[in-house]
Order: C-alpha cells, then structure tokens, then sequence
C-alpha cells in the first residue's frame, strides 16, 4: 500500500462570509508546492460554526460544492470540509468528500452540539461515510463526535479516522485529549483539524490540530497560528503495529440504535 499524503489547513474563517472564505481558501490550496493526495477543510468552512442555517445553506449544486470540484482537479487531490447543506427542506452540517473527477461522498455530522443549540437547526445523521484513498480506507467525522467512542469505533475496519472541527479553545483540553484516545483505542492514524481565530459569537478557537499515529503518539500539532500542514502516513507501520498487538480483535461487539 502507498503511503498517503495529506494537507491539513488550519486557519481562521470570515464570519458567515462564503465567497470571502472560498477566495481566501483558493489562495491557500494554490500556494500548496507539493503534490498531496487529500486537502482538508475546518468544519463550516464556508461561514464559521453558525447556527443561521436557513440563510447561508447551499444546494448541493451550489457554488461552494462547485468551488469544491474545481479545488480537487485543479490540485489531482481529494478536498474534504464540512458546509451548511440544504436539503429537502432540511438543513446539515454536511462534510463533502470531492474529489478530482466531480465524483462526492458526504457525511452528515451525526452528533450535533446541543450546548450551542445546533440540533434546534440542523438534522442530524444517521449513517457513517468510509471513503478510499489509495487504498486506504478513511472514516470522517465532524467535531463534536469525538467526544463519543461508540460512534467512532474501529468495527468496519478503516485505517485512518479524521475530523474536522470548530472546537472552541477553552475545552482545548478535551479535544486534544479525546484525539489521542481515538487513536490508541482503534490503533489507527488520528488526524484532528481545528480552525483558529474569533468567530462571530466571540468565541476564540485555538487550533491545536494533530496528526496521531497508531500507538497515540503525536506526529504534528500547531496551536494559535493559520498553517498549511503537509503530513505523509505509512501503511505498512500502522499494520505491522496492528499485526505485533492485536487489540482490535479483543473489542466489544454491539449494535447501534437510532
């Protein structure tokens, strides 16, 4: 298996302002010299975390999805980032996999942040997305899931688990924590990413995006400041280590009830 190369943008976002958001992104995927398998996007990357759903949603066919598709065949590489969908008279905290030939998977933000009112807005989803890359098989998940390991474990196999987030900076300790244990308890490659910055509601988001390995031992983290960071993962590590400490086999079984 090929190793995989991603990069994680980390930055601030323009307060429910799309189009200022998808030029200052183009201008951040632009600048990537290297060539990379998958791009990703913070959560609600088209307006920061905004409960003003019924304003700013967008059709799948919309022009951000359609920025989006023209990203990933500009650069050959996968873009992935949650926005404000409209659906069906039903709003989501959708995360797009696009990638370079048009073609998109999605995934829509299972558990939503009650403390901030978002279930009062948006629907929540009900299925789990494992995309493959090279190979690779990837579950993504948005945010406030990591707080919930049921959810998130390992039982169909993927090898690499990643997040996008809004995560505010004064429960920074929890997201950074919650990070590693995903990623000891489903002995796979861990990778959160937070945006930074003010938004809004005056709420400050610290970053402290990470890339975790298999063992929970962290590869790269970045706290306060925008970066584009560019991060290469080995299949053949994470299996050897999966192979040497079979944890995964002695795992639970159980069934999920909606």
């Amino acid at each position: 298996m090929t190793p995989l190369t991603i990069a994680l943008i980390q930055t601030d976002l323009l307060w429910q302002d799309p189009s200022g958001n998808l030029r200052m992104l183009e201008e951040k995927i632009r600048s990537i010299g290297e060539n990379t398998d998958l791009i990703v996007l913070p959560e609600m990357f088209t307006t920061g975390f905004t409960m003003d759903a019924e304003r700013l949603a967008e059709p799948m066919d919309g022009d951000a999805v359609s920025w989006m598709h023209q990203m990933a065949k500009e650069k050959n590489s996968v873009v992935a980032g949650s926005l404000i969908i409209r659906e069906a008279d039903q709003y989501y905290n959708r995360l797009v996999w696009m990638r370079p030939d048009g073609q998109w998977d999605a995934y829509d933000k299972r558990h939503l942040f009650t403390f901030a009112g978002e279930d009062k807005f948006y629907t929540p989803g009900t299925k789990h997305l494992i995309v493959q890359l090279k190979g690779w098989k990837i579950m993504p998940l948005t945010c406030y899931d990591v707080r919930f390991p049921v959810w998130s474990r390992n039982t169909q196999g993927y090898d690499l688990l990643l997040y996008v987030a809004s995560f505010p900076e004064k429960r920074i300790h929890a997201w950074k924590s919650l990070l590693v244990a995903r990623a000891i308890e489903n002995q796979c490659y861990t990778i959160g990413l937070n945006r930074v910055g003010y938004d809004g509601n005056g709420i400050y988001h610290s970053g402290d995006s990470r890339v975790i390995n298999y063992e929970g031992q962290i590869l790269f983290e970045q706290s306060k400041e925008e970066t584009i960071h560019l991060t290469t993962l080995s299949f053949e590590k994470q299996q050897q280590f999966r192979e040497s400490l079979q944890f995964l086999k002695d795992s639970d079984s159980f069934n999920l009830i909606y």
